[in-house]
């Protein structure tokens, strides 16, 4: 018989149609480049893991994804054995302005910018707060006073992030439900396959196995229609929203991770599904309906308020302030984000003029000691090996539980720590077979595959 392939990029029925109707020959290069993947894994995991055997214990494996993986997490816990914490100290305090309290920091001192090792002790941070308080007149019993010197008011707009892929799911649902990969992937698996929701089994979500952030355009117009109908007409985005993948190595075969139908919401199936496939649900149809919601707009103001007199050794507090102005997408969804510092600008500050007395509550020097890099978490894992290209996302789950498995690694507080195990095959592989560890050996390996 003859051989034909049909190729569709996204499973609707319009475009499982038109390939069928436009079958092409088989295309040999891809083939090979397929057989040559397999073949390279099979010489590199099949040749070095029964070296581990023979070397260091039975049982054990590697291969070009999961060493590349291991690597990452022995390195940075030697880069946290090796960090020496450096003291600093910052001077925080409390304004006042009509009837409203709000954080100020120090900027300025003599006239010179604070950097961050600006006070490295104790006697230092204390001379700097005694100076700054008797600049504004503070007394023990009583509050000093700053005046306003400078607003500067900006608006600024914030995006909606674009709709899932494997990877950024896998991260998601790490950060926001406390899934792990394998775990993500499975429950993804249900909503693909199928489940009853009251009317027969019916999948629920696109294809979970993909590199792409595009939509159907059938999703986009169902998507826009739903969140009109739900947030009103204005909280659409004027126009389409295109997305454009970032990662260099990405195989766009599929379409992104959404919802097959927007219109089935999660208020919808709600009582109707299992806990943990409901709430995977419900974040991809915020996502998928979020990313063709209009922009959040927030309106940023900061204060430079100073303390005693003006001139070339003068001494400026700040306080900043945001006020969300048009909710847009953030009504529906918020990507989470790993290792968050605290934002200073989550406050609201009371109208003020230049010119204007502000009174200074508390001023106080804190001690801080800077922080090694954290220890990878599995969202940050996946996030790391994306960006370096390592592996496809699809396998990401298999190889972190890959090393779960070898006891190479342990969870603590959710953050991988190697194990000593771990730590004896990292080294040997990073000392024998540095080439296959190497970050950029995947990657490249990938880019010349997908060259041919």
């Amino acid at each position: 018989k003859k051989v034909h392939r049909v190729v569709f990029y996204e499973i609707t029925k319009n475009a499982v149609r038109e390939a069928v109707a436009q079958p092409r020959e088989l295309s040999l290069e891809l083939v090979n480049a397929q057989q040559a993947r397999r073949a390279l894994d099979y010489l590199v995991g099949f040749n070095l893991s029964p070296l581990l055997w023979k070397k260091v214990r039975r049982g054990l494996s590697a291969g070009r994804v999961q060493s590349p993986a291991l690597r990452m997490i022995c390195e940075r816990e030697a880069e946290i054995a090796a960090f020496n914490a450096q003291e600093y100290w910052t001077l925080d305090g409390e304004g006042e302005h009509s009837q409203q309290r709000f954080p100020v920091k120090l900027i300025e001192y003599l006239g010179e910018k604070t950097e961050q090792f600006s006070f490295v002790n104790e006697a230092q941070a204390r001379e700097v707060e005694r100076t700054i308080k008797a600049a504004a007149g503070a007394t023990a019993a009583g509050a000093g006073e700053l005046r306003a010197l400078s607003i500067d008011r900006k608006q600024r707009r914030r995006n909606p992030a674009p709709p899932f892929t494997t990877s950024t799911l896998q991260q998601e649902a790490a950060r926001k439900l406390g899934f792990n990969a394998r775990r993500t992937m499975r429950l993804a698996q249900q909503l693909y396959e199928g489940v009853d929701i009251g009317e027969g089994s019916v999948g629920l979500i696109t294809y979970m196995r993909t590199d792409s952030v595009s939509l159907a355009a059938e999703a986009v117009s169902e998507l826009r229609a739903v969140a009109a109908k739900l947030f009103g007409p204005e909280s659409v985005a004027e126009e389409v929203r295109v997305y454009r993948t970032k990662s260099k190595n990405a195989q766009e075969a599929h379409e992104s991770i959404r919802p097959t139908s927007a219109s089935i919401t999660p208020a919808d199936i709600e009582g109707k599904l299992d806990g943990d496939l409901y709430r995977l649900y419900a974040l991809i149809w915020k996502r998928a309906v979020a990313c063709q919601m209009s922009h959040a707009v927030f309106d940023t103001v900061a204060v430079d308020l100073l303390a005693g007199a003006d001139g070339p050794k003068r001494h400026v507090l700040r306080a900043n302030g945001s006020t969300l102005l048009t909710p847009g997408y953030i009504a529906v969804y918020q990507e989470g984000t790993d290792d968050l510092k605290t934002d200073d600008d989550d406050h609201v500050l009371p109208p003020m003029n230049a010119g204007d007395a502000v009174a200074l509550n508390a001023l106080q020097a804190e001690q801080h000691f800077t922080e090694p890099p954290p220890r990878f978490s599995e969202a940050s894992l996946v996030k790391a090996l994306e960006e370096y290209g390592i592996g496809r996302p699809s396998t990401y789950a298999t190889i972190i539980s890959t090393l779960q498995d070898r006891e190479y690694v342990e969870m603590d507080s959710r953050r991988f720590i190697p194990t000593d195990i771990g730590k004896i095959v990292n080294r040997f592989l990073t000392q024998y077979f540095h080439r296959y560890v190497e970050y950029s050996f995947t990657a490249e390996m990938d880019d010349e595959l997908d060259a041919v």
